[in-house]
């Protein structure tokens, strides 16, 4: 079978026609948008350390799918998209890593800073959506902007929508009616180690401090210069 650009590399599933469409479990995971939140999040550039730890999330992914010896067990498939850039250093080995964990990856060079790849995951998703019948899509995104609306229109024809992104930027979800939120530090493992961040929504009764992104004076060393330039 020829793949397009809408398509995950994997095979499409033989299944009886007269038996309808086979349930499945879709995994999206929007890349750029959680790598760029995670930064916002932890006021820093993500290391190693703090990145989420993709073998993890495909367990609670799959667990969530219940018992695969089910007669009515779906399907389930989970697919990265991400933007290469021109020089690709370690993302040769993150690929890799992630397609040995069992996820599809949808990688499209990066040659202008605006370039994204929302449009191909709602493609995907739209494929998906025809080639079976999507019981549960879980996306990883904080991306409202993109898929706030084609989400809840999901979810009103009787999906179960999950979004799971940082509770600091993603209100869409958070404030939907129609979509379910988990924050992404809940998933159970996604992160070897709690990350230096202070949720809103989990504050403790007592308060808390929450510490300054940078330095006072950088700031204003960098605002007079920016005002007297």
């Amino acid at each position: 079978m020829t793949t397009t650009s809408a398509e995950a590399p994997v095979t499409e599933p033989q299944h009886d026609e007269g038996r309808g469409r086979p349930a499945l479990d879709l995994l999206i995971w929007d890349a750029p948008n959680i790598d760029m939140t995670l930064s916002t999040v932890i006021g820093a550039r993500p290391t190693a350390a703090s990145r989420p730890r993709f073998d993890a999330i495909a367990a609670w992914f799959v667990d969530g799918a219940g018992d695969p010896a089910a007669p009515d067990a779906p399907e389930v498939e989970a697919c990265v998209f991400a933007n290469i850039p021109p020089v690709v250093g370690s993302l040769q080995r993150w690929v890799e890593a992630l397609r040995g964990f069992g996820y599809a990856v949808f990688a499209r060079p990066k040659s202008q800073p605006d370039d994204d790849i929302d449009q191909a995951m709602l493609d995907h998703i739209a494929v998906r959506e025809h080639s079976h019948r999507l019981r549960r899509l879980v996306v990883f995104s904080g991306d409202g902007r993109n898929f706030a609306e084609p989400l809840e229109e999901l979810a009103r024809t009787g999906t179960q929508v999950v979004v799971v992104a940082f509770s600091e930027v993603a209100g869409y979800a958070i404030g939907s009616d129609l979509l379910e939120f988990i924050d992404i530090e809940d998933v159970p493992g996604a992160f070897a180690a709690p990350l230096d961040r202070v949720r809103l929504d989990a504050l403790p009764p007592d308060g808390a401090w929450l510490r300054p992104t940078r330095s006072l004076r950088d700031f204003v060393s960098t605002w007079t210069a920016r005002r007297s330039g």
